[in-house]
């Protein structure tokens, strides 16, 4: 690949652009939003207006809700060799296509699984991708260049392509990802008119939940209409969980021993398929969920207060697998979760206890 254009200077796809050009490929960048454009252009994602002549790969990143359209408009005018776009639904804008009898052996279907809360130019980063899966939806009539200029693509951007069916990827986005969201955004919505006082209550377990509330409604409106119909059908499989664990909750506070013991089982049932669902997701590098050691350290909010610690691990020759912060509200501290190997966290324990630093059990 030595050309391309991108038409979309979102997030993704300037993030794409910037990755491209760092590897010495000249990128179009294309635009209806002009400042978008001018935006990711002064990022040296590329350069503005279409190219003289067919680039090796168009990557289309706009919208679902104009997904089709602007790949016909761009196979109509023959300025790729081949097409592709990153949007997060693909059944729907295949047949779309397919509707407008396009020729689709130049264009496949994509979607890299990564994103921020943050949206536009100014979110993008050339490592956006790195070690994320990137999924692509071949049809039967997908042309061999065409798939290899998508896998060139992904691993130019240490992506990791994971090959799909256009309607499986979009069951499966809308398990692991629509409804996760309408999930945090209806937790968050409980916090709006909350009292003050419940607020000030926050730890890093509602932080959690609440994370991807934040991101861009408008965005997720487009996301959304354009896979309705998967999303409904895990909304409603969680309905019906929340219907049972609402009854197994009025269970608990009646005075009879038996209904007090049904709604016990209804709610460990839950979680017990809760525990079941989390050791499913997988953990670091993309392997089998792990099980790790936390060793919770409390930290000062100043300069200088987290290279100090995960030096001082260094020192005791302990692999830091995962961390988090829990802001303390109201004060200039937090805890800090170091997740080690189980068979690391006595030595670690001891050595930030001689290094002067306060463990919490």
């Amino acid at each position: 690949m030595r050309t391309a254009l991108v038409i979309g200077t979102g997030l993704i796809g300037t993030s794409a652009a910037l990755t491209l050009a760092g590897r010495g490929i000249h990128v179009h960048l294309a635009d209806h939003d002009a400042d978008a454009a001018r935006t990711a252009e002064a990022l040296g994602a590329g350069t503005q207006g279409e190219p003289d002549g067919p680039v090796d790969l168009a990557i289309v990143a706009v919208p679902p809700a104009y997904v089709a359209r602007t790949v016909a408009d761009v196979l109509g005018r023959g300025v790729a060799r081949a097409v592709l776009d990153v949007a997060s639904v693909k059944g729907g804008p295949r047949r779309e296509l397919e509707e407008l009898g396009c020729d689709l052996t130049r264009y496949i279907g994509t979607h890299p699984m990564a994103g921020r809360e943050r949206s536009g130019p100014l979110a993008a980063t050339a490592d956006l991708f790195e070690g994320r899966p990137w999924v692509l939806t071949p049809g039967a009539d997908t042309d061999t260049e065409v798939l290899n200029l998508a896998l060139e693509l992904v691993a130019l951007c240490r992506a990791v392509p994971v090959v799909m069916d256009a309607d499986a990827h979009d069951r499966a986005v809308a398990l692991v990802s629509h409804t996760p969201h309408l999930l945090s955004s209806m937790v968050a919505a409980r916090l709006r008119d909350a009292d003050e006082t419940a607020v000030r209550l926050c730890g890093q377990g509602i932080r959690d939940v609440t994370r991807i509330a934040a991101s861009d409604p408008a965005m997720w409106i487009d996301i959304l209409s354009a896979n309705p119909g998967p999303v409904a059908d895990v909304l409603a499989a969680v309905a019906a969980d929340l219907d049972e664990t609402v009854r197994a909750l009025r269970a608990l506070q009646s005075a009879d021993d038996a209904k007090r013991g049904g709604g016990a089982a209804g709610i460990e049932d839950v979680l017990r398929r809760g525990n079941a669902g989390r050791e499913r997701v997988p953990g670091k590098h993309g392997a089998a969920s792990a099980v790790y050691e936390t060793v919770t350290v409390l930290i000062g909010d100043q300069p200088g207060e987290l290279a100090r610690i995960f030096a001082d691990a260094g020192r005791a020759g302990v692999n830091i697998e995962d961390v988090r912060i829990e802001h303390a509200t109201g004060q200039q501290a937090g805890l800090i979760q170091l997740m080690v190997e189980p068979a690391a966290a006595p030595g670690l324990t001891k050595a930030l206890r001689e290094r002067g630093w306060s463990i919490r059990q």
